[in-house]
């Protein structure tokens, strides 16, 4: 990488947030959000391309990164959601355009229904949550069951150790078994953003063990529908042939966009992004430039 991020912090919810910026403040504002169990440093390859164009911000969500990890170890989708307003607020970002991966997407969907105003653009890379097959078998379970078994959960991630690998190149190997689609140069960057040195030496994963565990409180779906619709911007919906994600086109979330494009990848996993760089960058610059 030739670019360098800056490193800062931002309040929210009596929290210490993380982000980078990368430079470039006169030009529009544009956040990149990662997901789950992932970090900022994983769009470094993104960013430096766009911030030629672009004044890039990346935020480690709570829990993630180097950011706080929440001190009662509950991650609901409001909160994150809370988290993003927060930052596009206190540096007063709107309009902002959003590329978002995964969860990020679930969480930038969600704030760009509810400021629909606030969001020029908006891409999500497979960003859309469990399919409706999930969600519905999900919901078909009484609700003191979903409660008793998030309850367990937390007893569990209470009592996990936090997984420790000898050395750097154990984790490497753990981010190549995750996603075979990743170079090596992409996996050994992954890992030494994503990870953090203990003291006896060893190397552990930077995210909140209790991220393991889903919260079974979020926005009814019904109600997380009437967000999408709420959507004004132009939207770009991109998904991998060979994730396990369920496509919106196929499963009919797509109808709830009034303003979206679909994209499939061939060749290409949950990290799209990842997977075809090329293809994934050239797609962008198209969808801005329209």
């Amino acid at each position: 990488m030739q670019l360098r991020p800056s490193s800062h912090r931002y309040k929210s919810q009596r929290m210490n947030l993380h982000y980078v910026d990368w430079g470039n403040p006169s030009a529009p504002p544009l956040l990149l959000v990662h997901g789950g169990k992932d970090h900022c440093r994983s769009w470094d390859w993104v960013a430096e391309e766009l911030s030629k164009d672009w004044h890039v911000i990346a935020p480690d969500l709570r829990g993630h990164g180097d950011s706080d990890w929440t001190p009662d170890g509950n991650y609901t989708q409001i909160s994150f959601v809370y988290d993003i307003a927060q930052l596009i607020h206190q540096m007063q970002l709107e309009p902002v355009t959003i590329v978002a991966h995964s969860m990020g997407g679930m969480v930038c969907s969600r704030y760009a229904g509810i400021y629909p105003d606030n969001v020029k653009s908006l891409v999500l890379i497979e960003g859309l949550g469990f399919s409706p097959k999930m969600v519905a078998e999900t919901n078909a379970k009484p609700r003191h069951e979903r409660l008793g078994d998030w309850i367990e959960q937390k007893r569990s991630a209470s009592a996990r150790q936090i997984k420790r690998y000898p050395t750097l190149e154990d984790a490497y190997q753990r981010m190549k078994t995750e996603n075979s689609f990743l170079s090596e140069d992409q996996a050994r960057h992954l890992t030494a953003h994503g990870t953090s040195q203990n003291e006896d030496g060893s190397y552990s994963w930077k995210f909140d063990n209790y991220l393991n565990t889903s919260a079974d409180i979020d926005i009814p779906d019904a109600e997380l529908r009437e967000l999408w619709e709420r959507i004004s911007c132009p939207t770009l919906l991109l998904y991998g042939k060979n994730s396990w994600a369920s496509s919106p086109k196929q499963d009919g979330r797509l109808k709830h966009f009034k303003n979206a494009t679909f994209k499939e990848y061939e060749n290409a996993g949950h990290w799209l992004h990842h997977d075809q760089f090329e293809r994934f960058m050239q797609d962008l610059s198209d969808f801005f430039d329209q």
